[in-house]
């Protein structure tokens, strides 16, 4: 996948599968924490939301080139594929690259590990960008904003899915939750036209996770000194990735191979918002680079 653009006069190449990888250096700079839905360890409500999300996207894709931003192992970046629509998915993690090209690149997928805040892509070179729960992960997020902006054209569009911050629930992973102003007010200052609207579920399943915070929350209690809070954050943040696997077998216990029943279907977009409504979706057309607002 790869076409040729012009920058200050000459022509580049926009190709993902040319892209730089991020050294740890890189991450610390750019404030990224890791976190990523994976087949056989994320509980499949999670990844009902996720999938539920992308299927969001895909409803509102045309045709053109196609960039999903911490695209992960790549099991949601192939569900873009379709006619006359090329896919181009990054990540920082060179593990996960690995896992998605050996699995989808035969589908037509091309992964490149790259850093999100300085995309290894030319200006203008994408139609269509995706950010599906990344921009919450870092502490610094207009630059990941500014960089989508960068290399879309000119009439082009990008999604972006996060946590309702009054919905969430406490992730050493997310450092920077938005409320739905506060999210517009960001993509304004890239984008002509924004959208935000809401990506919530039907009453059962919010139920369903309803129960699953009051026991993590239960968990939590157990830190009754909140060390957590204590402790050198890379501690905090060690820990949490090693206890998260079994505090999913505690808090999503039955949750495996669809158990619970809980897929993509019950999950639906609306603008009616409130603190309750679990993720955000916004729609982000006619990028400006350089976050210039209009006089």
């Amino acid at each position: 996948m790869g076409s040729d653009h012009m920058r200050d006069g000459k022509a580049t190449r926009s190709d993902c599968r040319t892209g730089t990888t991020a050294s740890p250096a890189d991450r610390r700079r750019g404030g990224l924490t890791g976190e990523r839905p994976m087949e056989g360890v994320t509980p499949d409500s999670l990844l009902a939301l996720h999938a539920a999300g992308y299927r969001t996207v895909i409803e509102r894709l045309g045709t053109g080139r196609v960039l999903d931003v911490g695209c992960g192992q790549g099991f949601e970046s192939a569900r873009l594929l379709g006619d006359r629509r090329e896919v181009c998915g990054v990540d920082y993690s060179a593990e996960a690259v690995a896992f998605a090209r050996r699995r989808f690149a035969r589908a037509g997928l091309v992964v490149s590990q790259m850093e999100a805040l300085a995309l290894a892509l030319a200006d203008r070179s994408f139609d269509w960008a995706c950010s599906s729960h990344l921009i919450e992960h870092f502490t610094a997020p207009e630059g990941h904003v500014a960089e989508l902006a960068r290399v879309l054209v000119e009439n082009g569009t990008a999604f972006f899915l996060t946590p309702n911050a009054p919905a969430d629930f406490e992730n050493p992973f997310h450092v920077h939750l938005f409320e739905p102003d506060q999210l517009a007010a960001l993509l304004r200052r890239h984008f002509d036209e924004v959208t935000v609207q809401g990506l919530d579920a039907v009453p059962r399943v919010k139920a369903d996770f309803t129960a699953r915070r009051a026991k993590a929350e239960r968990l939590l209690r157990l830190d009754v000194l909140d060390l957590r809070h204590r402790i050198p954050r890379s501690w905090y943040i060690a820990a949490y990735t090693r206890l998260l696997p079994i505090a999913y077998r505690f808090v999503a216990s039955g949750d495996a191979g669809g158990a619970t029943g809980i897929t993509a279907e019950d999950f639906f977009v609306t603008d009616q918002l409130d603190t309750t409504t679990m993720v955000l979706f916004a729609t982000a057309r006619g990028p400006r680079p350089g976050g210039v607002i209009p006089g």
